[in-house]
C-alpha cells in the first residue's frame, strides 16, 4: 500500500520559516512528478510547487522566491522549504505524487502563520 506521510507543519509567526517533509512508502523509483498543494479554509486546493523527474521546478507566483521544493530519491522523500511566511500562506498543505501511471495524496499538514 502506497502512503505519503507529511510532517513539519505547525504555527509560525509571519516572516518565519517551516520545512515540510513528505515520506513515501510502498513505491520506489524516480517518480515522474512531485508536488505540494495547499487548501485554505473555504477555498479550493491549489498547486504551490512542483518538480519533475528531471528536476524541473515550478512555483505559483505568490511563493516564488520564498518557497523551495526539493526531492531526495535515495530516501524516497521530498520537501518544501518555506521562508518569509505570510498570513496568506496559512492552509493545509498536501504532498502529491505521480508514479507508474498512478497518483497519490498525503493526508495533509496544517500550517498556520500568525501576525
Amino acid at each position: 500500500q502506497v502512503q505519503l506521510v507529511e510532517s513539519g507543519g505547525g504555527f509560525v509567526q509571519a516572516g518565519g520559516s517551516l520545512r515540510l517533509s513528505c515520506v513515501v512508502s510502498g513505491i520506489t523509483g524516480r517518480h515522474n512528478y512531485i508536488a505540494w498543494y495547499r487548501q485554505a479554509p473555504g477555498k479550493q486546493r491549489d498547486l504551490v510547487a512542483s518538480i519533475t523527474g528531471g528536476g524541473i521546478t515550478d512555483y505559483v507566483d505568490s511563493v516564488l522566491g520564498r518557497f523551495t521544493i526539493s526531492r531526495d530519491d535515495d530516501n524516497n522523500a521530498f520537501y518544501l522549504q518555506m521562508n518569509s511566511l505570510k498570513l496568506e500562506d496559512t492552509a493545509v498543505y498536501y504532498c502529491y505524487l505521480q508514479s507508474w501511471g498512478h497518483t497519490y495524496w498525503g493526508q495533509g499538514t496544517q500550517v498556520t502563520v500568525s501576525s
